[in-house]
């Protein structure tokens, strides 16, 4: 529980479920919080009681949809406008179950759970290496081991499975792969990289599974307390300071991501894709 009073730390999705759990775990160790959201409205109670548990005001919200690429260079503008460091990175907010396209034209759950965090993470990064040692967090999951290939083609268009977990994976193998090549961009900088599983959680991410699945399996799922301790852990523990590149399990554990999610010529093609159709749109 190390004081947190002078990290600035920046997080996705940061306004419900494991994001949410996860400010205010951050916010009770005194951490300046910048919660990137989609719905202000929404994020305004929650700034509220973060303040409380935080013991000060520097909490701010910035607008965010991670389905738009205007969206995200504007959060990424507005961040990099406050003239301040970033000390963490948390790229929390997903999606799941959901079926369709973002505005740019990209399968749903891919643009948003990789490409928007991507583009992100990219315009921010001059500011993270000059705020060293920083860190940037990848939340992923588990459902990368069941991603057997990428599709490259699939990726610009619509969803096509019923219940999304095929596009899901991949986007989650997504996070790992941009994990590892980042780490060796980054190497040397003082910024380290982690991806991680935050467990089977109850959060919102699943509000978009079709009846009956989503009820029957919110039943087994952990809470977002629960759902928070890996991320924490990965974005604070002083322990992991100089590990950099590495998944780890919900429990804070490293682990050894799928085989898929260690080829670095798989990486280097997502990372040059990733690159091009962020910059062209």
């Amino acid at each position: 529980m190390q004081d947190l009073k002078e990290k600035i730390i920046v997080i996705t999705g940061a306004n419900i479920g494991i994001g949410k759990a996860t400010a205010e775990a951050l916010a009770v160790r005194g951490a300046k919080l910048r919660l990137l959201c989609r719905s202000e409205e929404k994020t305004r109670p929650v700034i509220d009681e973060l303040k409380k548990l935080a013991r000060h005001d520097d909490i701010r919200f910035i607008k965010l949809a991670l389905d738009d690429f205007a969206s995200v260079r504007s959060a990424a503008a507005e961040l990099l406008a406050m003239d301040e460091p970033i000390h963490v990175l948390i790229n929390n907010a997903g999606l799941a179950g959901q079926k369709g396209l973002t505005k740019n034209g990209f399968e749903l759950l891919f643009g948003v759970n990789h490409l928007g965090h991507f583009l992100l993470t990219e315009l921010l990064l001059e500011r993270i290496k000059a705020s060293a040692p920083a860190r940037i967090v990848n939340v992923a999951s588990r459902a990368h081991y069941n991603a057997t290939s990428i599709d490259w083609d699939a990726l610009k268009k619509p969803t096509a499975h019923t219940t999304a977990m095929h596009e899901y994976a991949v986007s989650k193998l997504a996070n790992v792969l941009f994990t590892k090549a980042l780490a060796k961009k980054l190497s040397g900088t003082g910024v380290t990289t982690y991806a991680l599983h935050p467990g089977v959680i109850a959060s919102n991410i699943w509000q978009k599974l079709p009846w009956p699945i989503r009820p029957i399996a919110l039943a087994f799922m952990k809470s977002t307390v629960d759902g928070a301790y890996a991320t924490v852990h990965t974005a604070t523990a002083p322990e992991l300071a100089h590990e950099t590149g590495k998944y780890y399990d919900e429990d804070g554990s490293e682990k050894k991501p799928s085989a898929l999610a260690l080829d670095p010529a798989l990486a280097a093609e997502l990372w040059r894709r990733s690159e091009s159709w962020t910059r062209s749109a």
